[in-house]
């Protein structure tokens, strides 16, 4: 019994398993605490990318310019 108490503590098979899923609860727990600082600063790069939103949100207009159709 001894023997195979200290070869399953020797194992680690699972370790990689076991890391992935800490690795995973640490970015969300940094996402989760940082959030609004997330969503400024993705919304900066957006606005930077994309300067004027309205054209995003009304290209069927253009779409149709560009098919030929007034």
């Amino acid at each position: 019994m001894l023997n195979t108490l200290k070869r399953f503590a020797a194992e680690e098979d699972g370790m990689g398993t076991v890391e992935i899923v800490i690795i995973i609860a640490v970015l969300v727990g940094v996402a989760l605490l940082f959030r609004n600082q997330l969503i400024k600063f993705v919304n900066s790069i957006i606005e930077n990318l994309f300067p004027d939103g309205n054209q995003l949100e009304n290209n069927t207009g253009t779409q149709a310019k560009l098919n030929g159709a007034d």
